[in-house]
């Protein structure tokens, strides 16, 4: 076809009618979550007093790391620190986003079939291409526009919260734009999404190590496209010049990915693959081989890099105590006790890195209706496999890795405590404290076995008792939940040892429960028919 970009609105049309839903979604729990976590700051900070020791904790190395550049501490104010910590943290996952939906429309329609059966219509040669980076430039418009209007109805200046939304976008889309570049390099969806995801760690890296070097950020800084955001200085200093440097990049890299795709047929990549094994290996022919070697990747990339956010956050709790002496306001917002601040902000650090293992342990549990929608399943069952057989095979493997991955972030936040208070106890401490944890991450992750088993349509909806637990972990306290509400987490039912001491019998019922809702799941899934 002469018309290189014949079909692009009716496919732009399609894209839109598909993700129609996950972009509603990602719009918004960024702008709510923007929205609130302003709303937290004003009341956590109601004083000059208490932003200047917010501010004093900039000096921290591993704060600038964990948060951003260093502007104004002199006079250091709110809209400073709302930079500070919301920034980052609005920028990783537009970032995700985008990255998601650039693989979604371009290297897994290929992979899969799907954009063959494209091409057989009378569309363009790049008019698929094209329309998934529109498709992702309006999903980017959106969660911008929605970042820039919670931060404006939160009365933030209207010019700094325009160029935090606009900054947002085009971070979203410089990350777009490397995904789509990688695609065209690799043949599998898969390792597109891990080449963009690495970008995106070597990014959170660069920025954060630039930064720490110098206040305000260093020649380092430029090399990250965070940095490119954080830079405009937005409610300090605003200036608008750094976002061209992501507007440069976003054209080049998408002029790159469209001169490469010249140069490749359909369903293959520029880099020639490996040849594969003729026969699979006795371990990927088990089921539990089979499950390690789709999650593990996830699991070491996970785990590694949430040890390193363990340890530079466990050496923010040498400084607890002058933070709430400067802000006492801040003891309600965090619900510490003051028996023994350092244990108890070191539980509270555990309590957030040990949303990762729930996370992924959930998402793991869920890969398996991607393998029984892929077909996958289907050919272990034929090849003589029980269902109980596999099903425990996967839930084992998912154990192994959760138990690794909850000592290990244990161990990471005590290390980090134990430098900043110089208490090599409290590693020993923290990897117990850890473990009692277990209990409420496997009844999470149950769940998930349940509505698989028996539902697995429905079996997504488990993730709203994951996000009921970031809720209540972020927000229960300052919200003001009642304590039926808070229950529901099992985050809360957990005894927070040290500082409280050890009762066994919260952890045996969560282990009860936890026991059922898995007999449940093997119950149904041995009963009902798999889907394909």
């Amino acid at each position: 076809m002469n018309r290189p970009f014949a079909g692009t609105g009716a496919l732009i049309r399609f894209n839109l009618r598909l993700d129609r839903v996950r972009i509603l979604i990602w719009t918004l729990a960024i702008g709510l979550g923007v929205w609130a976590s302003v709303v937290a700051l004003d009341e956590a900070y109601p004083t000059p007093e208490s932003l200047a020791a917010r501010g004093q904790l900039m000096d921290n190395p591993a704060t600038v790391i964990m948060t951003g550049p260093a502007f104004s501490l002199d006079h250091y104010t709110f809209g400073a620190m709302v930079a500070n910590e919301l920034y980052l943290y609005v920028l990783i996952p537009a970032a995700i986003m985008s990255i998601l939906l650039t693989v979604r429309h371009t290297r897994a329609d290929e992979e899969s079939g799907r954009l063959e059966l494209v091409r057989a219509l009378p569309v363009g040669h790049f008019a698929h291409s094209t329309a998934a980076i529109v498709t992702v430039a309006i999903a980017n418009v959106l969660v911008g526009g929605a970042t820039a209007g919670a931060l404006i109805a939160s009365n933030m200046a209207a010019p700094d919260s325009l160029a935090f939304g606009l900054g947002t976008a085009l971070t979203g889309m410089v990350f777009a734009s490397i995904a789509m570049t990688a695609a065209q390099v690799t043949e599998h969806a898969r390792n597109v999404t891990g080449v963009a995801s690495g970008a995106l760690a070597v990014a959170f890296l660069v920025r954060g190590i630039g930064d720490a070097l110098e206040t305000g950020g260093s020649w380092l800084s430029w090399f990250s496209p965070f940095a490119w955001a954080q830079q405009t200085k937005v409610y300090v200093d605003l200036r608008w010049w750094p976002l061209a440097v992501s507007v440069a990049v976003i054209v080049v890299l998408f002029a790159v990915s469209f001169s490469l795709a010249r140069r490749r047929d359909l369903g293959a990549g520029l880099r020639a693959p490996r040849p594969g094994r003729a026969r699979a290996t006795r371990y990927l022919l088990q089921p539990w081989g089979l499950a390690d070697h789709l999650i593990r990747g996830t699991w070491i990339v996970t785990t590694l890099g949430i040890m390193f956010f363990g340890v530079a956050m466990g050496t923010l709790v040498s400084n607890i105590g002058d933070m709430l002496d400067a802000n006492p306001s801040l003891r309600d917002w965090v619900a510490l006790s003051g028996t023994d601040l350092s244990g108890e902000f070191a539980g509270l650090i555990l309590q957030y890195v040990l949303l990762a293992p729930i996370i992924v342990a959930t998402s793991s549990v869920l890969r398996m209706r991607q393998e029984e929608g892929s077909g996958r399943l289907a050919q272990l069952l034929v090849a003589g496999r029980s269902r109980s057989g596999f099903l425990a095979s996967w839930l084992g493997t998912v154990l192994v890795y959760t138990v690794i991955s909850t000592v290990l972030l244990g161990i990471s936040v005590g290390a980090g405590v134990a430098i900043g208070t110089r208490e090599p106890d409290r590693i020993d401490d923290l990897q117990l404290a850890s473990l009692t944890y277990l209990p409420a991450i496997l009844l999470i992750a149950s769940v998930a076995v349940a509505l698989y088993g028996l539902i697995p349509r429905f079996a997504s909806l488990a993730w709203a008792l994951v996000t009921w637990v970031v809720i209540v972990l972020f927000l229960g306290g300052l919200l003001k939940l009642p304590d039926w509400a808070m229950n529901i987490s099992p985050l809360t039912n957990t005894p927070a040892y040290p500082t409280d001491g050890f009762d066994a019998l919260p952890l045996f019922i969560m282990g009860g429960i936890t026991a059922v809702l898995v007999v449940v799941g093997f119950l149904g899934f041995r009963s009902r028919d798999l889907h394909a």
